[in-house]
């Protein structure tokens, strides 16, 4: 059932029925218009928790979106799908492609970090010191490109690269 269709609540109607009549009226093609519809369609599943319709979703909105800039947005949405599924390897293929698409996606970079940190933490509690070592130089190297996209906006990762002492630049101002 298409989502327009679903039961959504009131401020989910309005704000469908807000959009269908912007897309209507945009200066642009048919199938960019679709592809927005399945984008919209998809990240109203992704809200409510339907991950499976919000993927099938976002993969037909990818087939027909040219757009680099809204690709990327797509891919993105699709890989916090994927980290929240536990799938942390195909949600850093999907982070890559969307960089491909944007390589401004301080967000992109902020997650992949997260699940490096992670797994250099969980490396480093069983006592393989030399693979965390690997995983926390990779997530140093997208969170510095994190921060310097969008200084200020993850303070989090600015305390962490600087308690550890692993940034060895001045990424901060």
């Amino acid at each position: 059932m298409p989502r327009t269709q679903n039961k959504d609540n009131f401020i989910d109607k309005t704000f469908t029925v807000m959009a269908d009549l912007i897309v209507k009226v945009m200066p642009i093609n048919n199938k960019a218009k679709e592809a927005y519809v399945y984008y919209r369609d998809g990240l109203s599943c992704q809200n409510s928790g339907d991950y499976a319709e919000a993927l099938e979703n976002y993969e037909e909105s990818l087939k027909l979106e040219e757009n680099c800039f809204d690709r990327s947005e797509t891919l993105k949405n699709m890989a916090i799908i994927y980290m929240s599924n536990g799938d942390e390897d195909l949600a850093l293929v999907t982070y890559e492609k969307a960089l491909a698409e944007n390589s401004k996606q301080p967000s992109c970079l902020k997650n992949m970090g997260l699940i490096y940190e992670k797994r250099g933490r969980l490396a480093e509690e069983e006592g393989r010191q030399d693979e965390a070592d690997r995983w926390f130089d990779k997530a140093v190297e997208v969170w510095t490109q994190a921060v310097r996209l969008y200084p200020g906006g993850y303070l989090d990762i600015e305390n962490w690269l600087k308690s550890t002492g692993r940034s060895n630049v001045d990424v901060y101002f």
